[in-house]
């Protein structure tokens, strides 16, 4: 029995696991190592007290659990036993994201494509709003046997990101650092950002001024917003962030930036009004790479948000380990 018990103490020194936790994992880690097979005794509730020291609520609430799971059976007076060799079962998923905008839907199709049938997922969504985030977690938590989160840059992210067992979560899209080591396959916007407008250093060149749309109170990721400063300073090129858009305000000789797809679409509306061309009188770039973008002929930047779903759901039914930033590639259209 004393196998059992290792099993669990080395779950207990990772922080991210409650004793909860490491009870239910020790106990099917146990049976996954055949040191546990069907039909052995597990060691009684007092037996648990004494070697792991959790408390009498913490051992049966995590002896219910797995009974509730059907990977031991209770029977009355004489313990708790393993009721098979395996503790493979439905996987429930739990998927956390910013909103369902195209290239989001991108990663949402292909990840659950590759998941299968067998698995089931739920999807929540947190719009980029902190509380919105926690109330999500804290009603979710406990309740799936993996997590897949978009977090958020907020102070309080986290100690929330934290308190998942590591076991159990896989983050992707925003990378937010959390304490050891934990999966993730996600995107880096700085770096790379900047790499993208060096790229194009020749093409931007060709027209007046380089605009940015970005508002201070948007979703937008700051580090772009550092990424395009450095590049106008070390460039010497003229450029400006703007804050909103206004109606009425593209003019000829001028690259527009924005990460929004609406005024994306809103820009293409107004330069079809003026007779204005893309890549002839303004330039124009946008972010995060879909079909519509592609077929519409604009420039682009953006991850591989259909890979990124591919290898989420690939690591998470081959129960491996993935840590992977995603390269960013650049599409260069007639838009620019």
């Amino acid at each position: 029995m004393a196998n059992i018990f290792e099993k669990i103490k080395e779950l207990e020194k990772l922080s991210s696991f409650s004793k909860h936790d490491s009870l239910v994992q020790g106990v099917i880690n146990a049976i996954d190592d055949k040191i546990l097979v069907q039909n052995d005794t597990l060691p009684s509730v007092n037996t648990m007290i004494r070697e792991t020291h959790f408390s009498r609520e913490t051992i049966m609430k995590a002896y219910r659990e797995l009974v509730s799971r059907g990977i031991i059976q209770s029977k009355n007076r004489l313990g708790y036993f393993v009721s098979g060799g395996s503790t493979s079962q439905t996987l429930n998923v739990a998927l956390l994201m910013y909103n369902l905008d195209s290239f989001e839907e991108q990663f949402y199709r292909n990840f659950r494509n590759t998941l299968g049938k067998s698995v089931e997922l739920q999807v929540f969504f947190h719009h980029g709003n902190i509380e919105i985030f926690e109330t999500i977690l804290q009603r979710i938590k406990g309740h799936f046997g993996m997590y897949v989160v978009a977090p958020i840059p907020h102070p309080r992210s986290k100690a929330m990101l934290e308190s998942i067992p590591r076991n159990k979560f896989l983050m992707f899209d925003r990378y937010e650092p959390i304490d050891g080591e934990f999966n993730h396959i996600t995107q880096e916007f700085e770096q790379s950002s900047f790499n993208v407008f060096a790229e194009l250093a020749e093409e931007i060149r060709q027209f007046d001024e380089f605009v940015f749309f970005h508002s201070p109170d948007s979703l937008d990721p700051k580090e772009i917003t550092s990424a395009f400063k450095k590049f106008l300073k070390k460039y010497r090129i003229r450029g400006r962030i703007v804050r909103e858009f206004v109606p009425g305000s593209i003019q000829k000789g001028k690259v527009y930036f924005t990460l929004d797809n609406f005024l994306m679409w809103e820009i293409l509306k107004e330069c079809n009004a003026k007779k204005l061309k893309p890549g002839k009188d303004i330039g124009l770039l946008s972010h995060n790479d879909e079909p519509s973008k592609e077929f519409a002929g604009i420039t682009t930047y953006s991850a591989d948000f259909s890979q990124m779903g591919k290898l989420a759901a690939q690591a998470i039914l081959k129960k491996e380990k993935i840590r992977l930033t995603l390269p960013t590639e650049l599409a260069r259209r007639k838009s620019l």
